[in-house]
């Protein structure tokens, strides 16, 4: 820890073994409570944030119209991107300075609110253009608030998790991202096989996000009542009156510039793997709607087990390492596989290579959540981690604009495996220029 980062007065005196942050929790009850709260909370985020992605998709043409069909369903998903870093920089000072559950409450009923909201939306017969208008519109205020609730959700279960444990509670935080996935293709699978498509494509799409908004409140309610506290490595910690502005142009300004260049990596892989991916193989006509839903479940609830054992294995192997090596393996392999899914007709052989891609490509998030907490100390975790998570987001989620001039150049498949590689080379880059952060010590 550098000067600039020592606490104004003094810190709270060192816990014996079992308090939190050190060996393990002093109160396991509570403990469990606030990482149950932060794996809960991450599963309703992910599961918003995919909503428009898989739910949408069979219903996009009625909704938005056909005119520039795949730019208008991609403003959807780029303007909950789009929201996230700013809800971070609203909600991660807030957390620093006023406690990370409260502003977890705060997110979580935003959330559920705004995507109510959407499933109530008159479709496009009604108010043409304006349907997409409101969407985009709600999802970017969706995308505020669930950039506020990672940002709070996530350093608070790793401040009450032993240093042992972090490793696990990040992999199986973050594979919560591919099992929400997993969980609205299964959704939409089976409405696809019951409803006929001009049904769902009337109301059937609504269902989902009425579920997620269900969700949302129902994790609301966990902290409301559940009982989740605040840890004592916050309570404990000097707070500082501008945390934000440490993390963005004070002390912690090159910590910063590194998590944006390995979260980068990351996002444009998710980017090409898994929105990109699914939009190309509805385009590509060799599968049906029903068929795509299917290949990208399997895929992402392939990517959710090996992410939560990249997260666990990261605690022996060490942070870096680990995040280094997923570049290198995702820069290499990962376009191989992407054009493998389009030189084949066997829908087996294309589930295969699409789940080989998304494993390839997204596993490296698992040991995020725990080194993301490692790098910023406590007075300022949850705005490093908000910023550092969410604003790394916005230049990947362009890809609507950037990407098809791209594939003008290279070809349709050709760009795509081109920025998988990419991807995969900042991921390994920006973790390669980071510290080894110290698994088996309290969080600074």
């Amino acid at each position: 820890m550098t000067a600039a980062q020592q606490p104004t007065h003094a810190p709270v005196p060192s816990s014996p073994a079992g308090a939190p942050g050190t060996g393990g929790p002093a109160h396991p009850a509570a403990a469990r409570r606030a990482v149950r709260g932060g794996i809960g909370g991450n599963y309703v985020d992910q599961f918003d944030i995919f909503l428009p992605v898989v739910a949408l998709a069979p219903a996009s043409a009625d909704l938005f119209g056909s005119d520039a069909l795949a730019a208008n369903a991609g403003l959807v998903f780029v303007a909950t991107l789009l929201g996230r870093p700013l809800g971070a920089a609203l909600f991660g000072p807030l957390a620093d300075r006023i406690g990370r559950t409260s502003t977890t409450r705060v997110a979580l009923a935003g959330v559920a609110l705004t995507t109510l909201l959407i499933a109530l939306v008159p479709g496009h017969e009604v108010l043409g253009a304006g349907t997409l208008g409101i969407i985009v519109a709600l999802r970017f205020l969706g995308g505020i608030f669930i950039g506020g609730e990672y940002t709070s959700a996530i350093p608070l279960a790793m401040e009450w998790s032993a240093p042992h444990r972090r490793g696990l509670l990040s992999g199986t935080a973050m594979s919560m991202s591919p099992l929400a996935n997993a969980t609205i293709s299964a959704l939409v699978l089976l409405m696809l096989s019951v409803l006929d498509p001009a049904s769902y494509s009337a109301w059937g799409w609504r269902l989902p996000f009425v579920t997620g908004a269900a969700l949302a409140g129902a994790m609301l309610w966990y902290y409301r009542r559940g009982g989740v506290a605040d840890s004592a490595v916050w309570t404990g910690a000097a707070k500082r009156p501008r945390p934000l502005q440490d993390v963005l142009f004070g002390a912690h300004r090159r910590a910063l510039g590194q998590v944006l260049l390995m979260m980068t990596g990351l996002w444009l892989l998710t980017n090409m793997s898994v929105p990109t991916l699914a939009t190309a193989l509805q385009g590509a006509g060799e599968l049906d709607a029903r068929a795509v839903s299917f290949t990208m479940m399997c895929g992402t609830a392939a990517s959710a087990g090996t992410m939560l054992a990249l997260g666990h294995v990261s605690t022996s192997a060490g942070r870096r390492a680990t995040l280094v090596g997923a570049g290198v393996l995702a820069a290499t392999a990962a376009p191989l596989a992407f054009l493998g899914v389009f030189t084949t007709t066997a829908v087996p052989g294309t589930v295969l290579l699409v789940v080989a891609l998304q494993v390839l490509a997204v596993s490296g998030y698992g040991p995020v959540g725990a080194y993301l907490a490692e790098r910023f100390p406590t007075a300022v975790r949850s705005s490093g981690y908000g910023v550092g998570y969410s604003l790394s987001i916005v230049l990947p989620a362009l890809y609507p604009y950037y990407l098809p001039p791209l594939q003008a150049v290279l070809g349709e498949e050709t760009a795509v495996a081109a920025l998988l590689c990419l991807g995969g080379a900042l991921l390994a880059t920006g973790a390669a220029l980071g510290p080894r952060t110290d698994a088996h010590a309290p969080l600074p």
